[in-house]
């Protein structure tokens, strides 16, 4: 289990924000995130986790508007790369392809803009970077996933699943405050 300054984040990689998810990844806390292999960036030229060092990001895999959870998660990831960004949120938007038509840069561009996204967005090209984040060998339910990682690219709190109840948001958010102190 790690532990950090403050109550609320070692309370929520004990319990997790919903007792559902409370087993999901807790594996992967405390870990380094792996590096990503992402094409396509949107609103930003193309990132490396190591380049974000000394930020808190949030990465968040969604798929478009056949998944209502991605669609009602974004209004929190809008609200939280506009309230927090300036003191040291990078939040990351992954996209990982579900319909059966082909993924086109066209298409990915009007999500971004439907959602109303901001911050990068990159394309997970045959999930390839989420299989090695989240699905190989884990048996995981989930294929869209919110990892809270530290200022020292440290996983410290992961919510998978598609959108945030209140409460989740209400903690994801705390979480959030905690690690940009």
């Amino acid at each position: 289990m790690t532990w950090i300054a403050g109550g609320l984040l070692a309370m929520a990689v004990v319990a997790g924000p919903a007792d559902a998810f409370a087993h999901e990844g807790r594996e992967l806390l405390g870990a380094p995130a792996p590096a990503w292999e992402l094409v396509e960036w949107f609103n930003s030229r193309p990132l490396s986790l190591g380049q974000l060092k000394g930020q808190v990001v949030l990465v968040r895999w969604w798929t478009g508007p056949e998944c209502p959870y991605c669609a009602a998660s974004a209004p929190h990831l809008v609200q939280w790369d506009e309230q927090y960004r300036r003191r040291g949120l990078a939040v990351v938007g992954i996209y990982h392809h579900k319909s059966p038509a082909p993924v086109t840069r066209e298409h990915v561009a009007q999500l971004v803009e439907r959602y109303g996204f901001r911050f990068p967005v990159a394309i997970d090209p045959e999930w390839r970077t989420l299989q090695r984040w989240w699905l190989d060998g884990s048996g995981q339910k989930w294929t869209s996933v919110s990892f809270l990682i530290d200022q020292e690219g440290i996983i410290r709190f992961i919510h998978p699943g598609g959108s945030y109840t209140d409460e989740e948001a209400r903690t994801m958010e705390s979480l959030i405050q905690e690690l940009l102190g």
